[in-house]
């Protein structure tokens, strides 16, 4: 039997910094998103960023102009994460992903039509439902707002945890229009209104889905994920996906996955993906917050210090800006109200990474051309640089 080859720290960074299109950048965000299987798009803001920092010559005009040609689609997928991913792979994530948060969405709205004061039956809501979805392929792309005028059902209140000192009402709209989506009877296109950092999207009709088998789709994307990601460990895919174990182990399995030792234990690789890889040149990143970089595993630590997560998580576990030197969290950045980038260095790295960390900030301040950049989720060193 051969024995495992033992992928060590080091090799996992260089993977990271070609592999992810941080040491070399890319031409196209396209190219930039299939880098790292998908865009994190929970923060609006994040997609445009995440992308900046991997592009040649990016600029607000350009980012925008191709997350919306049509290479490209918006979605919730794995763990119910919004995502920006390539458009010939949105099919295998929501068969093999979405499909599944979808059904449990739709027991949960039940419940709360239930417990939230609408008196709406199965069939009231399918009518409901068939309204919208009919308003919208009449319309081509059409706005919530929109929706809920043409539509005034939507506008009808749910009451969350009644009789609580904490409770709260919303329009269903939301609620509704979002599962639709998740449904893939309705897909989300442009922003509606706003700047480049509104989270307001037009809503279009859903094209046709490929018949795939969810298993084979789970494979599918195990193997997206270990070409950018690998190696990683069964804890660290079954967290990314947000599958079960066994999903997870029968997609390793499916994925034709081979093991490797790693520090953490056992780690996976495709098998054309076993041979070392060579150190790139020097690179620096400024990393927004919820990059796929660092949300790609679940255990860090060969990129991430232990005594920098303070600083740089807030309390529900999501990473705020990173500063990256050669494949490793060394840092944070803020964008400030005049638009400067402000970042800090949480460990010495040496002059010749400072000058090449200080030359990424100077970068991306100048393609945001000051514009203030504020994560949706804060972190107490961003805050602290944000002043």
């Amino acid at each position: 039997m051969n024995q495992a080859r033992t992928i060590n720290a080091a090799e996992r960074r260089a993977r990271l910094g070609v592999r992810h299109a941080l040491a070399a950048r890319v031409d196209s965000v396209a190219a930039a998103a299939e880098a790292v299987v998908a865009l994190h798009a929970t923060d609006p803001a994040t997609v445009y960023l995440s992308a900046g920092a991997r592009v040649t010559a990016p600029a607000l005009e350009r980012l925008e102009r191709e997350l919306y040609d049509g290479s490209l689609v918006r979605l919730h997928g794995m763990r119910r994460t919004v995502f920006v991913v390539p458009a010939e792979l949105a099919p295998v994530v929501h068969v093999s992903s979405t499909a599944a948060i979808a059904a449990r969405e739709r027991k949960q709205l039940l419940k709360h039509l239930a417990e939230g004061g609408l008196t709406w039956s199965e069939a009231e809501l399918a009518d409901v439902e068939a309204s919208v979805v009919k308003l919208v392929e009449e319309h081509g792309e059409i706005s919530v707002n929109r929706l809920g005028v043409l539509e005034p059902r939507l506008r009808e209140q749910l009451v969350f945890f009644p009789g609580k000192p904490y409770e709260a009402r919303q329009a269903i709209a939301s609620r509704l229009i979002t599962l639709l989506g998740m449904e893939h009877r309705i897909v989300r296109r442009s922003r509606t209104s706003g700047t480049w950092i509104s989270g307001q999207h037009n809503w279009a009709p859903a094209p046709a889905v490929p018949e795939l088998d969810p298993r084979a789709a789970q494979a599918e994307l195990v193997r997206r994920w270990l070409a950018a990601f690998g190696p990683g460990t069964e804890a660290d895919v079954k967290w990314w996906t947000g599958w079960t174990a066994g999903d997870t182990r029968k997609a390793l399995a499916a994925a034709g996955a081979v093991a490797v030792e790693l520090a953490e234990g056992t780690g996976y690789v495709l098998p054309e993906d076993v041979e070392p890889v060579a150190e790139p040149e020097p690179w620096a990143a400024l990393l927004p917050a919820l990059d796929p970089a660092p949300m790609g595993w679940q255990q860090r630590g060969f990129y991430l210090p232990e005594e920098h997560r303070a600083p740089l998580f807030d309390r529900s576990g999501n990473i705020g800006p990173t500063v990256w030197w050669n494949g490793r969290i060394v840092g944070g950045w803020a964008s400030r109200p005049d638009g400067e980038i402000g970042w800090r260095l949480l460990e010495d790295v040496g002059g010749e990474a400072e000058a090449a960390i200080g030359r990424e900030a100077a970068a991306l301040g100048e393609w945001l051309g000051g514009a203030k950049v504020t994560p949706r989720f804060r972190t107490p060193l961003e805050k602290e640089l944000a002043r």
